[in-house]
């Protein structure tokens, strides 16, 4: 990709991005119901993602498109990325996926939170009322003192810990792109998720049959082509923008619980979702109004 991409464009492939990644999530839920252990589960997402990054590099004589120029800083981010990757196959075995989206609708808040921290944003009481809003949204929405709450705390603890590493993978990516092509980013994940997933594959591993092999190709199909949107987007606009399209998910991913599984969002659910969307909402505003994020500052050389 050559040509300078506007921000629209770059919006519409955020949007491209969280869709394939509602069908890899889909899949790793589909994968999830057997006894494939979760680092089988990802490593499957990373070595289809190096494999198709290879040959696309190879095919199109630009193998220098994968090489990272900051070693140091790739493997900071992709372990970022193979914690989120990790707890994303814990979390969808123990959560429906409309409440699994509900609750790592956090993450662009984090994410705001961070940019401020790191690329020098002043927190004002509009951040902080959206943060307030948000915990509250997610205490409606896993409703923890009602006999008919979904999920358990298994499947919250491992959403936690997504939206942690998400959002700073998020920011940090935000700064890596400015000097890193996407698609190295998204080999040096493919790359992290392999070589941790064949060591404990070492240890043990599941026999795969040919549904379970088809499952875990879509993993590693989706996953590839929603990371290559994400950085894309990424590159071309702020980190702000881009993780308020995150909220595109829940409307995607409540369509394909329900044609999968033909459940329907609880009230409690669909109540704490409102109420992280807005929280999400207020805290772009905020952001708008102030100086723009200056990632190639925090980036240095």
């Amino acid at each position: 990709m050559t040509r300078r991409v506007s921000h629209w464009e770059a919006i519409g492939l955020a949007l491209a991005g969280f869709a394939f990644w509602v069908f890899t999530d889909t899949s790793i839920k589909l994968a999830g119901n057997s006894r494939l252990p979760v680092y089988e589960i990802s490593m499957s997402m990373g070595l289809v993602s190096v494999v198709a990054l290879f040959l696309r590099a190879t095919v199109q004589r630009n193998l220098q498109a994968l090489r990272p120029r900051n070693i140091k800083a790739h493997a900071v981010r992709s372990c970022l990325d193979l914690a989120n990757n990790l707890c994303v196959v814990v979390a969808l075995r123990h959560l429906p996926l409309t409440l699994f989206y509900i609750l790592v609708f956090l993450a662009p808040m984090v994410t705001a939170l961070l940019s401020a921290v790191f690329l020098r944003e002043r927190l004002s009481w509009q951040k902080i009322a959206a943060v307030l809003l948000g915990f509250a949204g997610v205490v409606v929405a896993v409703n923890p003192f009602g006999a008919a709450r979904q999920g358990d705390w298994i499947g919250y603890a491992a959403c936690m810990v997504c939206v942690a590493c998400f959002s700073a993978n998020m920011v940090w990516s935000r700064v890596l792109t400015q000097t890193e092509t996407p698609e190295s980013l998204t080999f040096s994940s493919g790359m992290m998720l392999t070589v941790f997933g064949s060591l404990m594959l070492l240890w043990h591993a599941e026999p795969l049959t040919m549904r379970l092999t088809a499952t875990l190709l879509a993993v590693g199909i989706f996953y590839t082509l929603g990371t290559m949107c994400f950085f894309f987007a990424l590159k071309h606009t702020s980190a702000v923008h881009v993780s308020q399209c995150h909220y595109t998910q829940l409307v995607t991913g409540a369509i394909v619980t329900y044609i999968l599984w033909r459940e329907t969002p609880t009230v409690f659910m669909i109540g704490g979702a409102v109420l992280i969307v807005a929280a999400g909402l207020l805290m772009a505003v905020a952001m708008g109004q102030k100086h723009h994020s200056n990632p190639e500052f925090f980036a240095g050389d």
